[in-house]
């Protein structure tokens, strides 16, 4: 995802959020709606994340530290992983418990002409916003479903913004949904069962959301092209004659780490490991231009070895080693 793509989308959404969030609170002074004063916190809450993504999006530029010596790239996955908890807490739960309120207490809506003409108003500007994260997505997005761009985009920020526009667009339509028919019945308690819609679309959206970024935060592996890619221009069948076994590890959106131990040729030389590895190294980088961290460790092939299979003990995340005398 290009940073200014992903801005775009975020600048977009946030204006169109401040503006309906204004005028839903107006419209709930005047009429009186929970539905209104619930979707009013909802944009509240959504102009508040997309304040945490640009934030995020600032700190990750910083320079690497010797105490953070890969740099601040998952910065950006942290602050996703607070706007999933915002959207949860500040929109979702707060709208279930106003429309619980509503519905227990339920009271006609006065001066409907407020809300009807503010949802439709929002209505308006959340297309508007929800059209330019689609624009800004397709190009990344390529040949994915929008299912599969949101489960396997590393950037997070087009996803989230993704999500919310369309939460927000179909809350607008519950919330419209709601209040019409508490006008057309006279009973306030529609607009509450409204409201309470709204908060449970809400709280699912957030649990997609913390579920994909608590896997980016994890730490996930590239994608599985630029696997085949990288491995392509690893070996060139000379110096480097094959992969015995590689890691990948995303630092960041635009920024990717590869580990491996790389086959090289029983009677070659130290300088000559030595050429292979920084040519290949140049030839990996040209390939994935995001695989800005590569280590690569020369070793002899051994079918005898290979045979054995993968050593779980000497893998990242294998099991613990039994402790003396057990």
């Amino acid at each position: 995802m290009s940073a200014s793509g992903g801005t775009r989308a975020i600048v977009a959404a946030l204006g169109a959020n401040l503006a309906i969030a204004a005028s839903k609170f107006v419209a709930f002074a005047f009429s009186g709606s929970s539905s209104m004063l619930a979707e009013g916190v909802h944009s509240l809450a959504d102009s508040g994340n997309q304040a945490l993504l640009l934030l995020g999006g600032k700190k990750a530029e910083r320079e690497a530290t010797p105490q953070h010596p890969f740099g601040y790239g998952r910065e950006r996955y942290i602050y996703a992983f607070l706007v999933s908890i915002v959207l949860f807490s500040v929109g979702g739960m707060f709208a279930i418990y106003e429309g619980y309120e509503k519905i227990k207490h339920p009271h006609e809506i006065d001066h409907w002409y407020w809300p009807v003409g503010v949802l439709v108003f929002a209505i308006i500007a959340e297309s508007f916003s929800f059209r330019t994260a689609i624009k800004e997505s397709n190009p990344v997005r390529g040949d994915l479903s929008w299912k599969e761009f949101v489960r396997r985009a590393k950037a997070p920020e087009l996803p989230v913004v993704l999500l919310e526009d369309l939460g927000a667009l179909v809350g607008l339509i519950l919330a419209l949904g709601g209040v019409g028919l508490a006008l057309l019945t006279g009973d306030g308690v529609w607009d509450g069962i409204g409201t309470v819609c709204i908060g449970v679309l809400l709280v699912l959206i957030a649990l997609v959301l913390a579920a994909e970024t608590k896997s980016l935060l994890l730490g996930e592996s590239a994608g599985t092209e630029e696997v085949k890619k990288i491995e392509a221009a690893a070996v060139d069948g000379e110096a480097v004659t094959g992969i015995i076994h590689m890691r990948t590890l995303h630092l960041g959106p635009e920024e990717l780490l590869v580990a491996a131990k790389i086959s090289v040729r029983h009677d070659s030389s130290a300088a000559d490991v030595a050429t292979a590895i920084d040519a290949a190294e140049a030839r990996i980088r040209e390939a994935v231009p995001i695989a800005r961290v590569i280590y690569l460790e020369p070793d002899i092939y051994s079918e005898a070895e290979a045979a054995k299979g993968p050593d779980r003990e000497a893998t990242p995340g294998g099991p613990a080693p039994h402790a003396a005398g057990h």
